[in-house]
């Protein structure tokens, strides 16, 4: 079994696995696991098959196929497995593989990616959503906006944000997301990322950040804006799911990390399914 920390080299092997796996599960692109493999202690093991292991945020470690676990050796992986806590992230789709007397399935709650069509958050229509319509409009109303494609060109603006997110969350830096945003944006070409940002009154307020991980869902990995621009937020997701190409359905703003903020604030705009993530445990 050969070992090593997930690095930039690995994108080459690993990228096309993951794109060929068609669940709308936010870590299944080469980008989300290089942005968080510190986060994570993310390791790339290969013996022929090749997994990530991983720790997750609760502490737990884990390993993550790179192919639908029926196509493993059941032996082998049942062997594999001995070594970690449990295989995830593994999509309901998958669950049939395994036998109910060898292994134990769970979900944690704070795992489940939010997804929303993008239809919703582009006309952020019905009664449950207009408090977003009324942020809005008083941003629309408010400020001299504009709304353009992350460029290379722009990215120190975006930088310019995300320094002044970090000091206004008045947290330290490892209290937030800011070291794998800034890669990011540092690495932005080399990981195929896109994205849009947006000015208000002459002034960089805020940008969102992702990529393609499936043929109709596109996954937000970051939002960052300032916050005395009010409704900043529900301008740049509403068009940014309206600039978006035709073929994409579904936008995926991942998990809440049991985290109460994110929560209320990926509740509040109604998700259409909340993507589970199964621990499938080899039972003992």
């Amino acid at each position: 079994m050969r070992i090593e920390r997930l690095g930039l080299h690995h994108k080459e092997v690993l990228a096309p696995l993951l794109r060929a796996i068609t669940v709308p599960i936010s870590e299944y692109c080469f980008a989300n696991l290089y942005l968080f493999r510190e986060s994570h202690g993310y390791e790339v093991l290969s013996d022929g098959d090749i997994f990530i292991k991983g720790r997750t945020y609760d502490g737990f470690t884990y390993l993550m196929p790179t192919v639908p676990p029926a196509q493993h050796d059941a032996a082998r992986l049942q062997e594999l497995l001995r070594d970690v806590d449990f295989l995830f992230p593994v999509p309901e789709e998958w669950l049939g593989a395994f036998d109910p007397g060898t292994y134990e399935i769970s979900f944690h709650e704070g795992d489940a990616d939010y997804l929303y069509t993008v239809e919703k958050m582009s006309t952020l229509a019905g009664r449950k959503l207009h408090k977003k319509r009324n942020l809005l409009k008083q941003f629309v109303e408010s400020y001299k906006h504009e709304a353009l494609p992350l460029t290379t060109a722009r990215l120190d603006d975006a930088r310019l944000v995300l320094d002044a997110w970090q000091q206004e969350s008045g947290l330290g830096w490892g209290g937030t997301d800011y070291g794998p945003c800034r890669e990011a944006l540092d690495r932005y070409e080399e990981l195929v990322l896109c994205g849009g940002i947006t000015y208000a009154d002459g002034e960089p307020a805020g940008f969102v950040l992702g990529e393609e991980v499936n043929d109709e869902t596109y996954v937000l990995h970051f939002a960052k804006a300032l916050k005395k621009f009010k409704g900043v937020y529900q301008f740049m997701f509403n068009n940014f799911a309206k600039i978006l190409p035709p073929k994409y359905k579904f936008l995926n703003l991942e998990q809440d990390l049991d985290k109460e903020n994110l929560r209320v604030f990926k509740t509040s705009y109604v998700p259409d399914a909340l993507v589970k993530k199964a621990r499938v445990r080899l039972r003992r």
